[in-house]
């Protein structure tokens, strides 16, 4: 995710500093294609949004018209960064079309990102601001457009990653939203990411992971014997070397499919967390285990924490029964009902009654369809995404509407 690191640059200076610049692409007509979707978003000075790394798109808004980019993907190349900048010139063009010009561009906060680097090199080329928005913050800002909501909203972000305000990955977070502000009141218990970014991509890491913050690290070598860096992966975690926190959703998902022995290494995105999903639907539903989670208040920030170590111990423990396939059963069962306690509590806590949920994990069925049950239940008004996906897709479009709205509040 660092950038382009080792690979052919072409002469821009988005793509690092020190680089030799060519000269700015002049603006020329759209092509027909280049828009995916045109929502309708309050209205608003003009603003042009670069997304984020995974999935991205871009977005640009004139009065009452958002425009989103098809997907140009992730940004982990040249042909898909210079594929970016096409896309964000483009949306300039049609900015220009209508006589506008925009008068923020908005980023995510990674300073490591194409898209981060590019927004600075528009923003002084075109001698407007830049406005940074952190990654969950967009998420719910983009369900919060969609549904034309203004007020204040509890935002329910669970994905793989996304830079926190704080400098760590975020991905399992409960914030409270209101126009352009945006305050972290919830998140899940850090777990560590043994290895760094190699957790995201080998699911047996974060069952390792778990396994060390139940206090069963001695585990570690023998359940993943056959993989050669077990021993080792066992003595990083007690040093805590090379293992930065999280709080991602994505990784607690990651980890139950490695302690059931649903997947050890992927060889496409959220592989493990689709296993998990399949065998839990072939199952079906069972009761969610009985004191499975815990929530407590953080220590430091004050925020609501919710901790899954229970429920992971429980897929751990090979005399709990938990084979495969009911294990999977329980960890959503449970999930569900975790989440639902805490989305009450943060509700009550802090007297919201509309909850905004997005995140790519939520592009699993079961535990969407466990959020609507729930929030029904607890009286909660939902709101969901609709036009556009619950992953990283949405990001440049609710960063679009967060600058609009600080604009507005000068």
């Amino acid at each position: 995710m660092a950038g382009l690191a080792g690979r052919r640059r072409p002469p821009r200076r988005s793509f690092g500093p020190g680089m030799t610049t060519t000269a700015p692409v002049p603006l020329m007509a759209p092509p027909a294609d280049s828009i995916e979707h045109r929502l309708a978003l309050r209205d608003g000075p003009p603003v042009l949004a670069l997304g984020a790394w995974f999935k991205n798109t871009v977005c640009a808004a004139q009065g009452k018209i958002a425009a989103v980019s098809r997907t140009v993907g992730d940004l982990d190349g040249v042909d898909a960064c210079l594929a970016h900048e096409r896309a964000a010139r483009a949306l300039l063009a049609w900015l220009a079309e209508a006589g506008a010009r925009p008068a923020a561009i908005a980023h995510d906060l990674h300073p490591d990102f194409h898209s981060t680097r590019f927004a600075a090199e528009l923003a002084a080329e075109l001698g407007v601001p830049l406005q940074p928005v952190q990654h969950h913050h967009a998420h719910i800002a983009a369900v919060c457009a969609e549904h034309g909501h203004d007020g204040a909203a509890l935002g329910l972000a669970l994905d793989g990653v996304g830079l926190g305000g704080d400098g760590s990955a975020w991905g399992g977070e409960l914030l409270q939203v209101d126009g352009a502000r945006c305050q972290r009141i919830g998140h899940l218990r850090p777990l560590a990411l043994p290895g760094g970014d190699r957790a995201a991509r080998e699911p047996w890491r974060m069952a390792a992971s778990a396994l060390h913050a139940l206090g069963r690290g001695g585990e570690i070598a023998a359940r993943f014997a056959a993989l050669p860096a077990a021993a080792g992966l066992a003595r990083l975690l007690d040093a805590g070397l090379r293992c930065p926190p999280t709080t991602s959703m994505g990784r607690v998902f990651d980890a139950a499919a490695g302690l059931l022995g649903l997947g050890t290494v992927m060889r496409i995105e959220a592989e493990a967390a689709i296993a998990l999903e399949q065998a839990a639907t072939r199952h079906g539903p069972v009761e969610p285990l009985a004191g499975g989670w815990r929530i407590d208040e953080d220590a430091h920030s004050g925020a609501l924490r919710l901790d899954l170590l229970l429920l992971l111990a429980a897929l751990a423990d090979p005399a709990s029964g938990a084979e495969p396939g009911r294990g999977a059963a329980l960890f959503h069962a449970t999930l569900g009902a975790a989440l639902a306690d805490w989305l009450r509590q943060a509700a009550r806590r802090h007297g919201l009654g509309t909850v905004a949920a997005a995140g790519g994990c939520l592009f699993n069925r079961l535990l969407a369809g466990s959020l609507r049950r729930d929030c029904t239940q607890a009286g909660l008004r939902l709101l969901e995404p609709r036009a556009l996906p619950p992953g990283d897709t949405a990001i440049a479009f609710g960063q679009a509407a967060v600058a609009r709205l600080s604009l507005a509040d000068g």
